[in-house]
């Protein structure tokens, strides 16, 4: 029996990087998933290479934009019906703006606002009253360790990833009574296809990357997608039964060596 046998997850973001990554760690251990992307043919593609690695996985692929409550509540409803109810809510699904707060524009924070936090608020209030319905479940939150510890240049992405923080230690508050657990996983610098693409962009090849970019990490290395799925899947799974309103970091001793 697989850590997620007979469960049924929701998981954001799911069409690579992190999303992908927890997706096929889900349907291994034994989970029924939505994977669900902005980008349905991502989301498909995930579906299919999991179910090249798992015959016997149960996926169900959504393309929305959950930025939009009304696409939140159908993808949410859609999985309800195709699976027969809800379990796990894995919100991953983000994006990024470079560049300092002074020089900020009400366009980008109006765009990484809509999808960092308010497509994770639409999706948990889309989600409570199912996990409700079978007395409880998990949500789990992907925010980041500069959530925690802040940095410059990439400030309108750590202020929403901070109100990820909040948002999940409040709900585990507040739906604690109906037997939901809310938790945050805070990644530290992960190589995901994003930062590949975008380091090829500027003539750095993977290998490059891989070798330079996370040298302030006290392990000197990046996190693999798959180093942060594991820690997600423990707090969605039974075995973090008495673990709710906490934030992990997965950083590789970043925010430590910043301290």
């Amino acid at each position: 029996m697989g850590r997620l046998q007979d469960k049924i997850a929701f998981i954001t973001g799911g069409g690579g990087g992190i999303g992908g990554a927890t997706a096929l760690l889900f349907a291994e251990e034994g989970a029924g998933l939505a994977v669900v992307d902005r980008d349905g043919t991502a989301a498909d593609a995930t579906a299919a290479a999991i179910r090249e690695r798992v015959p016997s996985a149960r996926v169900l692929p959504l393309g929305a934009d959950l930025s939009d409550e009304a696409e939140a509540r159908r993808t949410m409803a859609a999985t309800d019906a195709h699976f027969g109810g809800l379990d796990i809510l894995v919100n991953v699904a983000g994006i990024r703006v470079y560049g300092a707060l002074a020089d900020a524009e009400p366009d980008t924070w109006d765009s990484i606002l809509a999808v960092n936090l308010m497509a994770t608020v639409h999706c948990c209030k889309a989600a409570v009253p199912l996990l409700r319905a079978r007395n409880g479940g998990s949500i789990v939150n992907v925010s980041s360790v500069f959530g925690v510890t802040g940095r410059a240049g990439m400030g309108q992405y750590d202020v929403t990833k901070a109100a990820v923080v909040s948002l999940s230690r409040t709900l585990a508050i507040e739906e604690v009574g109906h037997g939901i657990r809310v938790n945050t996983v805070c990644p530290g610098p992960t190589i995901t296809p994003f930062h590949i693409a975008r380091a090829e962009a500027r003539g750095v090849s993977e290998e490059e990357l891989r070798r330079t970019g996370a040298r302030h990490t006290l392990m000197k290395r990046w996190g693999e997608p798959r180093e942060v799925a594991c820690t997600i899947l423990f707090l969605a799974s039974d075995e973090s039964s008495f673990v709710t309103g906490t934030t992990l970091v997965v950083d590789g001793g970043a925010s430590a060596a910043s301290a």
